[in-house]
């Protein structure tokens, strides 16, 4: 069984046990999350559409953690100036376990 949720604005593709990525949650080590925002839910070919969301389904996740992700650098360049900026930035994620797809 898998799961199509809207995380503020992302659409993400989950079945239980998996491990997602999610931008930066406000919630601690070991809570629980819950996305009221389904999509779409298919078990074994009965698939189940919202339109938009589905009514009375909500998947049940758990906080492993925030960690940061890779180092995204950029450059700004102008030829024959002498003028060069190198900035960069990592984004901050939250890793959640999914626990259940309730329906």
């Amino acid at each position: 069984m898998y799961a199509i949720i809207d995380d503020r604005g992302n659409q993400l593709k989950v079945a239980e046990d998996d491990v997602v990525n999610l931008d930066l949650l406000e919630a601690e080590t070991g809570s629980e999350v819950v996305f009221d925002r389904v999509l779409l839910t298919s078990d074994d070919g009965d698939v189940k559409v919202g339109k938009p969301a589905l009514e009375g389904v909500r998947v049940v996740g758990e906080v492993l953690g925030d960690f940061k992700g890779r180092k995204v650098t950029g450059v700004s360049f102008r030829r024959r100036k002498g003028s060069k900026v190198k900035t960069g930035h990592r984004e901050k994620f939250t890793r959640v376990r999914i626990k259940a797809i309730e329906t």
